[in-house]
């Protein structure tokens, strides 16, 4: 290893550690790639490792928001993408009925942005500023989800129908974490970075 990779391999850590995270060498490398390639990392381990952790501190460390992505059984894409506010459309749709205007433009007022309620993976992609998009416990959705997630993870862009297509305003680094309860698939594994975070030696807690 190169004395300048060595170097940057120890700011890394060090800035992880000034947030509270110890980190193995490797661990730092896969967070650096992640940065550098733009890729989404995947961090497989038992539950309670630190792999949440990992998200949070780099969200702290580099000083730009977290947005969680908490995955389980039966989760659907609009739930992780977006809602209507179907209760404010009907209000607005009552408000309506007396105005004159067509049936295409109550239509366009009715489904516009301000009824629209922005779930985890639209947040993600409409944030100015590149945020920290934590996929947690991929393993917990099913394969139908998990196939969603692919088309997103490869264009960071996602289609409303009555809005036309919204692509992302900045590419969030993406960190998903799996507890290992279901394999998964080939075609996600591709698209990441990998790490595998396993519990730490008796050094490493007595260092914390």
């Amino acid at each position: 290893m190169s004395a300048v990779r060595s170097q940057v391999l120890f700011d890394g850590q060090q800035r992880l550690a000034r947030s509270g995270y110890i980190a193995e060498l490797p661990l730092v490398a896969a967070i650096l790639l992640m940065q550098d390639l733009q890729r989404p990392l995947l961090l497989e381990g038992d539950a309670g490792v630190g792999k949440t952790e990992i998200a949070k501190v780099l969200s702290a460390t580099l000083a730009t928001r977290l947005i969680r992505l908490q995955c389980y059984e039966g989760l659907d894409a609009h739930s992780a993408m977006y809602e209507w506010n179907y209760q404010r459309q009907l209000l607005a749709i009552k408000l309506l009925e007396q105005d004159d205007s067509g049936l295409e433009a109550k239509e366009q007022g009715i489904f516009s942005e301000r009824y629209l309620l922005r779930r985890p993976l639209l947040e993600a992609i409409s944030c100015e500023q590149a945020p920290v998009l934590l996929i947690d416990e991929i393993d917990r959705a099913d394969e139908a989800f998990e196939a969603y997630l692919l088309e997103l993870l490869s264009d960071f862009q996602m289609s409303i129908p009555e809005l036309g297509t919204v692509t992302a305003v900045s590419r969030p680094l993406v960190v998903i974490t799996s507890n290992g309860t279901r394999e998964l698939s080939d075609a996600l594994r591709r698209r990441c970075l990998y790490q595998y975070v396993d519990y730490p030696d008796y050094d490493k807690e007595r260092s914390k």
